[in-house]
C-alpha cells in the first residue's frame, strides 16, 4: 500500500520533508475567413469578417497612438501596484530589454507589456534570495513573435537580467482574454455555428495559446487564441487571431458524454505563500532537493543530491502541447503552474504530495508529486495533469509526467516537454546502436520508433562523466505498471550555458501546440547552428507522444464521469509517460 503524506504550514512528514509550508471522429469544420485546403479539410468558407466595432476600434486607436512614440510599447493596463508601474519603467528604459522594438530600418514594431509579477525564486540565479523587491517583466513583439522577459530590482533600478525568446509568447493578459471574447462572442460565425449567441462566460480555455496549421496563426506567426464553446457532447473552438484582431476560423471536436461537476474553490493563497514563493527542502533515503511551484513550468526540482553527490541541476515540466487532429493541426499549448500571479489555464490546487515507493511491502523509494487541474475537470475541455518524479534507495530516478484526461476532444495528442539539466561533470551523451555506445559530438535530437536499439537491459542513452560514472536511461515502453504505454519520444540534447538563460528559469511557452514533427520547441535551442557538446554540462529535453482514446476498453488519456447512487463520479485512465534513469559505476 502506497502511503500519501501532506504537508503544509510547517508541519514536518514522517516522510522527513522538511522547511516545507502548506495548488471520435472530427466533425466538420465549419468557417474561416482565409483558405487552409478545402480540397482535404472540407472546410466551408466565410470570407465577411467582423466588422469593427467600438471595443476593436478602442484597441487599434491605442496600436496606432503607441507606435508614434519614442518607444512603442503597451504598458500594462488596470489597477496595478506603484512597484509592478516602477518595474515595467525599469525595463523599458534597459537598451537590453528595447534591442528589438524597431526593425533594422527604424521602423517600430507594436510591443506590449504582458505581465509584471514578483519574482519567483525559480526566476532567480542560485543562491539569490527575493526579499520583495524583485519582479518579473514580460513583453511580447507583436512583429517578430518574440518574448523578451526580465528581472529587475525596484529597489536599486537595476536589471538583474534580461533574456529574448524568438518564436515564444508568454502568457496572456486579461485585458487581451477579454478582447479575444468580445471578438468570438460577436462573430456572427460562431453564434451560426452553436445556434445560439454565446456570453463571454461561458467560454473555455480563453487565456490558453493556440495554433492552426497552414492558417494566418501558423504562416504569420500570429498571437492566437481559441476561446472553446461547449455543446452538448461536442466543443467549438473559435481561432481568434490576437494581432489582426480578427476571427479566423472554427473547428468542432467530440467531446464524449459527461455529468456536470461542482465547481471547484480552493485555497490559492495558501497555495502561494507555502510552495509558489520560496524553496522547500525534502530529504529520504540518501536522497536531498528543493522544489517549488513555478508560474508555467510545473514543479520544479533542483540541487538534487544522491548521498551528498550532485546529480541534477534542475528538472521541470515546460509545456504541455495538446494537438487535436494530426491533418487540421490545431489545439492548445498548456502551461501549468502557480494558481495566482499566472495566466497558466491548468493550476495546482492541493500541495505536493510525497509518497512512499513499495515492493513487496518494503520501502524501495519515495515519489514527490504534483497534480495540476483545471477547475471544471473532468467535463469536457478541461485537463488533469500529474507529474511524479520517482526515486530510489539504490539510486535510480525517474521523471514521469501524466494525462488524466479529458481534454477537448476524443482525438488528441498530448506532448509535454521535460527539460533536465543533469550536473556540469555529466558532460557526455551516448546512444546505443550497432552493439555498441555511440557517442554524441553535437546537440541534435533522434526520435524513439520502432526501429529504435536498445541494450538488453532495455537501455537506450547513456551520460556518463569523465570518470566513466554517470545514468543509464531507460526508455519507456510500457513497462513501468503506472498504465503508461510506451513514449514515441523525442529526445533533444543542448548544451547547457553559464552565461545565458536557455530555460534555468521560467521559461514562457517555447513551441507551437501542433507540430506533429520534432518542432516541439527544445529544437530553439539547437538550432540554427549545432555546438559541440563533448566534455560540455547538457541538457536533456524528452517530449513524449500520448494519444488519448475514448472507446469503451481501451481508454487511454481519458476520463469520464458517471452517476453512482445519485453522486457524480470520476473514473480515469492515466496516460503516463517519462524515462528511468540507472546508475552506473566503472
Amino acid at each position: 500500500m502506497i502511503k500519501s503524506f501532506w504537508f503544509c504550514l510547517g508541519i514536518l512528514l514522517c516522510l522527513s520533508l522538511v522547511n516545507a509550508c502548506s495548488s471520435g471522429k472530427q466533425a466538420t469544420a465549419i468557417v474561416g475567413t482565409e483558405p487552409i485546403n478545402p480540397a482535404t479539410d472540407n472546410l466551408q468558407y466565410n470570407s465577411t469578417p467582423l466588422q469593427p466595432d467600438s471595443v476593436i476600434l478602442k484597441r487599434q486607436a491605442q496600436v496606432e497612438q503607441v507606435l508614434l512614440q519614442k518607444k512603442p510599447i503597451l504598458l500594462l493596463p488596470g489597477e496595478i501596484s506603484e512597484k509592478q508601474i516602477f518595474a515595467q519603467h525599469i525595463a523599458i528604459r534597459s537598451s537590453n530589454f528595447t534591442q528589438y522594438i524597431f526593425n533594422q530600418d527604424n521602423k517600430p514594431y507594436l510591443n506590449e507589456i504582458f505581465g509584471v509579477y514578483p519574482a519567483r525564486q525559480s526566476d532567480l540565479p542560485d543562491g539569490m534570495r527575493n526579499i520583495g523587491n524583485l519582479f518579473r517583466v514580460e513583453m511580447y513583439n507583436f512583429g517578430l513573435n518574440m518574448a523578451t522577459v526580465a528581472v529587475v530590482d525596484v529597489n536599486t533600478s537595476q536589471i538583474i537580467w534580461v533574456n529574448h525568446y524568438p518564436n515564444m509568447q508568454p502568457d496572456i493578459p486579461p485585458h487581451l482574454i477579454e478582447l479575444a471574447l468580445h471578438i468570438a462572442t460577436q462573430s456572427p460565425q460562431v453564434e451560426q455555428a452553436l445556434g445560439f449567441k454565446p456570453t463571454p462566460e461561458a467560454a473555455l480555455m480563453a487565456n490558453t495559446k493556440t495554433a492552426l496549421n497552414r492558417s494566418r496563426c501558423e504562416r504569420s506567426l500570429h498571437l492566437c487564441v481559441a476561446p472553446t464553446f461547449v455543446k452538448e457532447n461536442k466543443a467549438l473552438w473559435a481561432i481568434i487571431d490576437l494581432t489582426d484582431l480578427k476571427f479566423v476560423g472554427a473547428r468542432w471536436t467530440n467531446v464524449g458524454d459527461s455529468q456536470a461537476i461542482t465547481e471547484r474553490r480552493y485555497q490559492n493563497a495558501n497555495m502561494m505563500e507555502c510552495y509558489c514563493l520560496k524553496d522547500s527542502l525534502l530529504q529520504q533515503n540518501n536522497w536531498k532537493m528543493n522544489f517549488t511551484l513555478t508560474s508555467s513550468d510545473g514543479l520544479r526540482i533542483s540541487n538534487v543530491q544522491y548521498k551528498n553527490r550532485l546529480i541534477l541541476q534542475s528538472a521541470k515540466l515546460v509545456d504541455f502541447h495538446v494537438n487535436y487532429s494530426n491533418s487540421d493541426g490545431f489545439g492548445y499549448s498548456d502551461a501549468i503552474g502557480c494558481p495566482m500571479f499566472s495566466q497558466a489555464a491548468v493550476v495546482a490546487i492541493t500541495p505536493p504530495e510525497v509518497k512512499a515507493i513499495e515492493e513487496k511491502g518494503v520501502m524501495i523509494g519515495f515519489a514527490l508529486e504534483q497534480n495540476f487541474f483545471s477547475e471544471g475537470w473532468p467535463a469536457p475541455c478541461n485537463y488533469n495533469y500529474l507529474q511524479r518524479y520517482e526515486f530510489y534507495t539504490d539510486g535510480r530516478f525517474r521523471v514521469s509526467v501524466g494525462s488524466l484526461g479529458r481534454g477537448c476532444g476524443n482525438d488528441g495528442t498530448y506532448r509535454p516537454v521535460i527539460r533536465i539539466a543533469f550536473a556540469p561533470n555529466f558532460n557526455n551523451f551516448y546512444e546505443w546502436g550497432n552493439n555498441n555506445w555511440q557517442q554524441w559530438t553535437t546537440e541534435q535530437w533522434q526520435l524513439q520508433n520502432i526501429q529504435t536499439k536498445y541494450t538488453t537491459e532495455g537501455y537506450q542513452y547513456k551520460i556518463a562523466a569523465s570518470n566513466q560514472t554517470g545514468f543509464y536511461m531507460v526508455a519507456n515502453t510500457g513497462q513501468f505498471n503506472d498504465n503508461g504505454r510506451g513514449d514515441a519520444a523525442f529526445t533533444y540534447v543542448s548544451k547547457h550555458h553559464s552565461d545565458k538563460d536557455e530555460g534555468d528559469s521560467d521559461l514562457v511557452t517555447i513551441g507551437p501546440c501542433c507540430n506533429t514533427d520534432y518542432r516541439q520547441g527544445p529544437e530553439k535551442f539547437i538550432e540554427p547552428q549545432p555546438e559541440l557538446i563533448e566534455n560540455s554540462p547538457l541538457v536533456l529535453w524528452y517530449v513524449p507522444q500520448l494519444k488519448n482514446d475514448d472507446t469503451p476498453g481501451k481508454e487511454y488519456c481519458w476520463a469520464q464521469s458517471y452517476v453512482e447512487n445519485g453522486v457524480v463520479k470520476v473514473k480515469t485512465f492515466p496516460c503516463m509517460s517519462g524515462p528511468m534513469f540507472v546508475p552506473f559505476k566503472p
